[in-house]
C-alpha cells in the first residue's frame, strides 16, 4: 500500500510539472523592456511589457487615492448628450512622451527610459513605437500624434530618410489596428541646421524645396495611417532682424507653400483637416503665425481661409500675451478652431515650458469654448506637454497624463454645470439686451446708418450705462469649480 501511494504521488508530481510547463510556455512574457533583459526574440525585437508594473488605468471616482486611476474622467459617461471620450478625443504626443529627455537650456538629459539603448537606430525607433502603443492601451487613449523625425531617424540622404520612415510607419499601421487612430502627423522643420533661416520662409531655394519634399512625405504617411488632421508649426518661420529680412517676400513664399500643400492634399485624396499652430516667438524673435488673429489674417489675405483651421496651444497663447480662453474664442468666432494642444506655462518663466494643464479654472474656460464650438472633431486634445526635468520614474508618464485628463474632465463637468444653471449666460444676455430692440436688430443686420443713429441720439439724450457685473460673473463662475 505504501509503495502504491508513493507511486501515485510521483505520478501526480510529474503531471503537475507537465501542466506547469505548458502554462508557463503559454503565458506572455512580463519582464521589463530594459536593454539588458533576455526577453528578445530571434529577430532582435523585444516582446515583453514596457510597463509591467502598471495596470490598465480605470475610473475610480473623486474619492480614490490611487494615483494610477481616473478621478474625474469617465470615458463612457455622457455629459450634455455626448460621451466624455467624444468631447475630449485625447491623444498622446509621441515627441514629449517618448522622446523627451528632461534636457533644458541649462542642463543635460535626466531621463533614460529602461527600453532605450542610447541610439537613434531603426531598431530603437521600432521599440519606442511598441512602447507608445502599450502606453495608449494601458492609459485607455485611442489616439496619438507625431513629428516625422521623432518616430524615424534621419538618414544620410532624403531617399534613405524616407525609407526609414516607411519602415517605421508600416509597423505603426500594424500596431494601430482598427482601435487606435492617428489624430495628426506633421513634419519637423525646425531642428535640423538646414532650417536655421526657416523652411517655407528660408532665403535659400534649396531649403524651400527640401522642406516641400519633407512635408509631401509626411502628408503621405499621415494619409496612409488614416490621420484625421495634418499640422503646420512654423517653428522658424519668422525673423530675428528686419534689417536683413524681406518680410513681404517671405510671407508670399509661405503662402505659396501652403497653397501647394492644399493642392497635394487633394491630389492624394487626404480628407483630413490642415491645421496651423500659432506661436509668437521662440526660437525666432517674431514668428509669422504670432497668434490666432494674425494667423486668421494671413489665411484671409491669401485666400486660404476655407482650407485651414487652427491648432491652439495654451502655452503659446500666454507667450503671446493672451489667455488660452482668448485664443480659443478668437479661433472659434472665426470658424477656425480645429484642435487644442493641452498644456500650460509657468507665469514666472518666460519660455515655452510645456507643462501638463492642471488649472481647473482654465480647463473650465477651455471646455466652455469647446462646447460652444460643438466639439472638436475631427480634432481633439493632444498633450503637447512633458514631464518636469526632475520627474524621472516611468510611472510619472502615466501620472502626468492621468492628471491632465482628469483636469480637462473636471473642466467639462464644470462647464456643463454652468450651462445647465444658466445664470452666467443669463448675465451676459442681459448685458446686451438693449440690442434686442428694433434699432439693435437694424444695427446688427447692417441697416442702421449714421443719420438714423444721430436722430436717435438726439431724441434719447445722454445714455444711462448700467453695471457690467464683473464680480457677479466671477462669483457665478467660481461657484461651479
Amino acid at each position: 500500500m505504501r509503495e502504491r501511494n508513493i507511486g501515485k504521488c510521483l505520478l501526480f508530481l510529474l503531471c503537475l510539472n507537465v501542466v506547469s510547463s505548458v502554462v508557463i510556455a503559454a503565458a506572455p512574457p512580463t519582464c521589463p523592456a530594459d536593454t539588458g533583459s533576455d526577453c528578445g526574440s530571434d529577430s532582435g525585437e523585444w516582446e515583453g511589457e514596457f510597463f509591467p508594473g502598471i495596470p490598465k488605468i480605470k475610473y475610480e471616482g473623486p474619492s480614490s487615492k490611487n494615483p494610477l486611476s481616473f478621478k474625474w474622467y469617465n470615458a463612457e459617461e455622457e455629459i450634455l448628450g455626448e460621451k466624455m471620450k467624444d468631447w475630449m478625443r485625447f491623444s498622446v504626443a509621441f515627441w514629449h512622451t517618448f522622446r523627451g529627455t528632461g534636457a533644458d537650456p541649462f542642463g543635460a538629459p535626466t531621463k533614460m527610459w529602461p527600453w532605450e539603448d542610447g541610439t537613434n537606430s531603426l531598431a530603437m525607433a521600432k521599440r519606442r513605437l511598441r512602447a507608445n502603443f502599450e502606453f495608449l492601451e494601458k492609459l485607455g487613449v485611442e489616439r496619438w500624434c507625431f513629428h516625422d523625425r521623432d518616430i524615424a531617424p534621419e538618414g544620410k540622404t532624403l531617399e534613405e530618410t524616407n525609407a526609414n520612415l516607411d519602415e517605421v510607419v508600416a509597423l505603426a499601421k500594424e500596431l494601430q489596428g482598427d482601435k487606435i487612430h492617428l489624430l495628426w502627423g506633421t513634419a519637423q522643420l525646425f531642428l535640423q541646421p538646414r532650417y536655421m533661416h526657416g523652411a517655407a520662409t528660408s532665403s535659400e531655394l534649396g531649403v524651400y524645396a527640401y522642406a516641400a519634399a519633407q512635408v509631401k512625405k509626411a502628408m503621405e504617411v499621415t494619409h496612409y495611417l488614416r490621420g484625421e488632421n495634418y499640422v503646420f508649426w512654423g517653428g522658424r518661420e519668422g525673423y530675428q532682424s528686419l534689417l536683413n529680412t524681406d518680410m513681404e517676400r517671405e510671407l508670399n513664399h509661405m503662402a505659396r507653400f501652403m497653397e501647394a500643400a492644399v493642392a497635394y492634399k487633394k491630389k492624394i485624396g487626404f480628407n483630413g483637416t490642415l491645421l496651423i499652430e500659432p506661436k509668437p516667438q521662440e526660437p525666432t524673435k517674431h514668428q509669422y503665425d504670432w497668434d490666432a488673429a494674425t494667423s486668421a489674417n494671413f489665411l484671409r489675405k491669401y485666400g486660404l481661409i476655407g482650407e485651414f483651421k487652427l491648432n491652439i496651444e495654451c502655452n503659446h497663447a500666454t507667450l503671446a500675451g493672451h489667455s488660452c480662453h482668448h485664443e480659443l474664442e478668437t479661433a472659434r468666432i472665426n470658424g477656425l478652431l480645429g484642435n487644442i494642444d493641452a498644456n500650460s506655462g509657468d507665469p514666472q518663466i518666460g519660455w515655452d515650458t510645456d507643462q501638463f494643464l492642471m488649472d481647473v479654472a482654465e480647463a473650465t474656460l477651455v471646455m466652455q469654448t469647446v462646447i460652444k464650438n460643438g466639439g472638436l472633431a475631427p480634432g481633439g486634445f493632444n498633450f503637447d506637454a512633458k514631464l518636469r526635468r526632475e520627474s524621472t520614474d516611468v510611472e510619472d508618464l502615466f501620472i502626468a497624463h492621468i492628471a491632465g485628463m482628469d483636469t480637462l474632465a473636471r473642466g467639462l463637468r464644470n462647464a456643463a454645470k454652468l450651462i445647465e444653471d444658466g445664470s452666467l449666460s443669463d448675465l451676459v444676455r442681459k448685458r446686451y439686451q438693449s440690442f434686442d430692440s428694433e434699432l439693435g436688430a437694424a444695427i446688427e443686420s447692417g441697416k442702421a446708418d449714421f443719420e438714423l443713429l444721430e436722430k436717435k441720439a438726439l431724441e434719447w439724450g445722454e445714455p444711462k450705462v448700467p453695471s457690467g457685473k464683473q464680480e457677479l460673473a466671477e462669483m457665478i463662475f467660481q461657484s461651479a469649480l
